[in-house]
């Protein structure tokens, strides 16, 4: 399914099945998650991607053939391609384990084809053999969702009350991981959407409410996954002294002014930025033992611009997998 510019839907294609370079590997997609990074491409928020484009970075697949020099993965072995999909390796971020920050970087359904397709390509490098377990449709939604939320988690330190705001894909598995820890979360979706309240409550949530409500005590940290910037001051007034409020996403509104007061008092405001190769070994080797289930609705390929449309209207219960 490829993506000739903002503005323009989805059409569907034959190309050629790409052969792998040096250090690349051949993947056969056996299924592949539906971002909301997907869709700010697709809605021109991120600037100047490759055109045309195949969309998608929560790529499941099992690998047909290796480029030379690859030693780490063989044909048949089954691994996961996330966002990150190349860094210089040489710069001052990527010596220090800051690779999320090169300014070189490369990723996956933006700067390289992705995984919206039957056959992709990807760095040997940045791809992750997936454990034993969940099944290919599954285990798609970890790629991203899990790994981003995953590294937003850590970022928002050790407290015991986490607050969720906006409830999708990666919002449904850091809670599991969450709960595993033994925190408490505190559920913040769209006014009105009883069903995402519910799901959160379903994943343990002792509270679930519209992203305008207080909860019923402060949060010692927050977590925001939905792209709406007033949501920062709302999550400030929310949280205690010397809490954390953390921004997960790549693509952010505007956050409108607000009184110092509410950042007063050692609060911090802090971005996520990618993920790296450790976030997402630490997450595949720990959603095992939580365990972390995906909730998630396959659909055919064919249908990815449904499943788009379907994300920006919040229509979606977990998060939903692209199956060629």
């Amino acid at each position: 399914m490829l993506f000739d510019g903002p503005s323009r839907p989805l059409r569907a294609a034959d190309i050629p099945i790409p052969e792998p370079g040096p250090g690349q590997v051949l993947l056969r997609v056996l299924a592949c998650g539906v971002c909301r990074t997907d869709l700010h491409v697709l809605d021109g928020d991120l600037p100047e991607p490759k055109l045309p484009l195949v969309l998608g970075h929560e790529i499941v697949g099992q690998v047909v053939a290796t480029g030379a020099g690859v030693t780490s993965l063989s044909a048949g072995t089954r691994a996961g391609v996330p966002w990150l999909g190349w860094t210089c390796g040489g710069c001052s971020y990527c010596a220090a384990g800051k690779e999320n920050l090169c300014d070189a970087a490369r990723f996956t359904g933006y700067h390289f084809d992705g995984g919206y397709a039957e056959y992709a390509v990807a760095d040997a490098r940045y791809c992750f053999p997936i454990p034993d377990g969940p099944g290919d449709v599954e285990a798609a939604p970890l790629l991203c969702a899990g790994l981003i939320g995953y590294r937003a988690l850590v970022m928002a330190g050790e407290g015991e009350r986490l607050g969720i705001y906006g409830f999708g894909a990666a919002a449904h598995i850091v809670a599991q991981v969450a709960r595993f820890q033994g925190r408490q979360v505190f559920a913040f979706t769209r006014p009105g959407d009883g069903r995402a309240q519910q799901f959160a409550r379903d994943l343990g949530a002792i509270w679930a409410g519209a992203s305008d409500a207080a909860p019923p005590e402060l949060l010692d940290a927050a977590i925001i996954f939905a792209p709406a910037g007033p949501l920062v001051p709302a999550a400030l007034r929310a949280t205690v002294k010397g809490g954390v409020v953390v921004c997960a996403g790549i693509h952010m509104s505007d956050i409108p002014a607000f009184p110092y007061q509410i950042l007063w008092g050692e609060r911090t405001v802090r971005s996520v930025a990618n993920l790296t190769r450790r976030d997402g070994e630490e997450f595949l080797a720990l959603a095992p033992r939580v365990p972390v289930h995906t909730e998630m609705e396959p659909l055919p390929l064919a249908r990815a611009g449904e499943a788009l449309d379907r994300l920006r209207a919040g229509d979606v219960r977990g998060a939903l997998v692209l199956v060629p």
